[in-house]
């Protein structure tokens, strides 16, 4: 299981997924909502982008999930959560989340994937940024190209 916002999806976010396919059988993307975070895609738009750009990954699937990530990953029977890791501000945060997660469920293991250090910088508040001020071509730095038009649309409608 790989929990996340992916609001959008990012080459960050397929860095890890990539190599997470390569270490398990099934890999399920779980898109989650964040109360703390104003999303730009609802979750069903974030499952259709990512949806779009795995298309080759045949052992993987995409859905959504409520509430907490350790109760989505105990209910599709999976008992390993995969978690990205960027710079090291975001480890305090991770092994917070991991700690909590060990007290709801003991059983379900954490397997944190470093970004590869090109997408180390990425992240989706980022992406928010940078769309109006970049072409297509700087944006492919960060962003999946396929994703790149809805991403313009969906900022387009929020200004």
């Amino acid at each position: 299981m790989y929990t996340g916002s992916f609001d959008p999806v990012t080459l960050g976010h397929l860095n890890v997924i990539e190599r997470a396919s390569l270490l398990f059988d099934e890999l399920i993307i779980g898109v989650g909502v964040n109360t703390e975070k104003r999303p730009m895609f609802d979750p069903a738009e974030r499952v259709q982008l990512l949806r779009m750009v795995l298309v080759a990954f045949t052992n993987v699937r995409v859905t959504t999930f409520e509430g907490l990530a350790v109760n989505f990953v105990r209910a599709c029977g999976s008992r390993i959560m995969v978690r990205g890791v960027r710079p090291l501000t975001d480890i305090a945060g991770e092994f917070t989340m991991l700690m909590a997660n060990r007290q709801l469920d003991a059983t379900i293991e954490t397997v944190f994937l470093m970004a590869d250090e090109k997408y180390s910088h990425v992240s989706s508040s980022l992406i928010k940024q940078i769309v109006p001020l970049s072409n297509d071509e700087m944006l492919s730095r960060f962003v999946p190209r396929e994703i790149i038009p809805k991403l313009r649309a969906k900022m387009a409608l929020e200004q």
